[in-house]
């Protein structure tokens, strides 16, 4: 009975889209989180330097405007991107584990990127909750994430390939 527990932890926590870069929103009453996966040929290196270098977010990535300051564990970044482009998300860097996470929180959101080895690949994940207490007030001012993740995902997969190639 516990083996079964487990394997549907395990089923339940993947995403049933995962590695196609399609993503899927889940919808609570207090909170939507949003998630991509996609399977990348390069080096998990090769990734990690693309997520943090933020003066080179814009050249790469289509959904990313600019991004001011460090990607650093501690420090704070302003982020303009096109999903909003009136707002900038001013944001901290909480938690990196070099090559394998990262994770921004800022206001009622919080942004978690991990990479994982598969092989000859590496699986990116990008997943963001957002909400709280007062979340139900205005959720449905706040646009659909699938499509700037999906296209986030197919940016740092069509970059990261291109070096790894270039090697």
């Amino acid at each position: 009975m516990k083996n079964l527990i487990t394997i549907l932890l395990l089923m339940t926590s993947l995403s049933p889209m995962a590695q196609n870069g399609k993503a899927i929103t889940e919808k609570k009453t207090f909170s939507r989180t949003t998630t991509v996966s996609i399977a990348i040929e390069s080096d998990v290196s090769i990734l990690w330097a693309l997520l943090t270098n933020a003066a080179d977010f814009p050249r790469w990535n289509s959904t990313i405007t600019s991004i001011d300051g460090d990607i650093e564990q501690g420090k704070k970044i302003r982020l303009k991107s096109t999903l909003d482009t009136k707002r900038t998300f001013k944001l901290k860097v909480k938690e990196m584990v070099p090559d394998q996470k990262m994770v921004w929180k800022g206001g009622m959101g919080k942004r978690v990127y991990t990479l994982k080895k598969s092989g000859d690949q590496v699986i990116f994940t990008m997943s963001e909750k957002i909400g709280g207490l007062m979340f139900p007030l205005f959720a449905n001012k706040i646009p659909s994430f699938d499509e700037s993740f999906e296209q986030f995902a197919a940016d740092l997969k069509k970059e990261a390939e291109l070096i790894a190639q270039a090697r």
